[in-house]
């Protein structure tokens, strides 16, 4: 069933287009991540469905019901701010119960709630606290609980842990990963961190310029990019995309690196094209992520290169190498324990069933 349903959304701030014929569907259970840089219009999207901001074009739908004009108290809706948004002058217990109370719920039914969320959310020592007196990591979970109490369609997380440290990132990650498989409720989440994007969503939308790049799945965001902005954006370090030629001979199809005299030709005969290439000579980009540059040969499908390693980064378990490939920088990514010195030529190999090839001109995937 799909729970939230988003038609031909438009929004402006004053001749500013903020968002652009969005369309979005979401199965119930489903826990969405809008991703992007900053100002590509996902908070905006996220208040829209919370009805905190107006639209210009387009509907909302929540459970198929029309909900473009409905209040935002009235859509069945619970939202996770930045901020926290807890009132300061009200302990744990009565930020959490306010909105049950606003909506005259019965006082049986609100403690029964209340005790409920805080053992699941291990609050319930902290119930008579003020805000002040907490950590970030026990003021998110008030935050959340008090969205939880309410029993929502559909909760709404904007950039909840973006106020944490690194540590209590991870842990809260975890947390709100749990509470998902938990109770199987449908989330749209806003992150600018795509890690977190990557290990909460069970679908992602891109976002940049107010336009979804790509709506997916995280495996095929991250293997199947539609276009160098999602490439680019997505892995750490991002997609390598190399400059370079199509060349078709016969029912032989390959990428000719810049500045490679043919010598470098690779194959691209296993590579499942979006629609068969027609000509040669078109600009593309040939795209490899970081790891899937092999130190040992793993496939039969691997191309073998010899790359001189320019710069060496450790970052603890593995290590980030620059590589110079026909005068173009390219990024690999090792263990640690691999020897590379610097300076020195190296064979490596490329693992052909992982790579994308992009058009240069549109920078769509072909």
């Amino acid at each position: 069933m799909i729970t939230l349903k988003v038609q031909d959304l438009s929004k402006n701030f004053g001749s500013t287009e903020v968002l652009k014929k969005i369309n979005l569907e979401i199965e119930e259970g489903n826990f969405l991540v809008l991703l992007g840089p900053s100002g590509c219009g996902k908070s905006t999207l996220l208040n829209i469905i919370a009805g905190l901001e107006t639209i210009d074009e387009g509907t909302v739908f929540i459970d198929d019901y029309n909900v473009s004009e409905v209040e935002p108290k009235d859509r069945n809706i619970a939202m996770v701010f930045q901020s926290y948004a807890l009132y300061p002058s009200m302990n744990v217990k009565e930020n959490m119960v306010f909105g049950l109370k606003q909506s005259k719920t019965s006082k049986e039914k609100i403690e029964e709630q209340l005790k409920k969320v805080s053992s699941f959310l291990h609050v319930d020592e902290l119930l008579n606290r003020k805000p002040s007196q907490l950590s970030g990591g026990q003021r998110q979970r008030v935050a959340i609980g008090r969205a939880l109490v309410r029993e929502p369609r559909i909760f709404l997380f904007d950039e909840p842990l973006s106020n944490l440290d690194a540590k209590l990132r991870v842990e809260m990650r975890r947390e709100i990963k749990k509470l998902h498989q938990t109770l199987k409720t449908t989330v749209v989440y806003v992150t600018h961190d795509q890690t977190e994007a990557m290990s909460l969503g069970t679908n992602i939308a891109i976002m940049n310029h107010g336009v979804i790049q790509q709506y997916d799945t995280p495996e095929n965001i991250y293997n199947k990019p539609n276009n160098t902005f999602v490439a680019d954006f997505i892995g750490s370090p991002s997609m390598n995309l190399i400059n370079g030629q199509l060349a078709k001979e016969a029912n032989n199809v390959s990428f000719i690196p810049e500045g490679s005299n043919q010598s470098g030709k690779v194959s691209l005969n296993n590579y499942n094209f979006v629609k068969s290439p027609q000509e040669s000579g078109n600009d593309i980009y040939f795209g490899i992520r970081p790891e899937h540059i092999h130190y040992k040969k793993t496939n039969d499908t691997d191309f073998e290169v010899n790359l001189r390693a320019d710069l060496k980064e450790y970052v603890g378990h593995e290590q980030i190498i620059t590589f110079n490939y026909y005068s173009q920088e390219i990024l690999g990514k090792f263990p640690s324990t691999v020897k590379i010195e610097t300076g020195q030529e190296m064979k490596l190999f490329f693992d052909l069933s992982q790579i994308s090839v992009f058009d240069k001109k549109t920078n769509k995937r072909i």
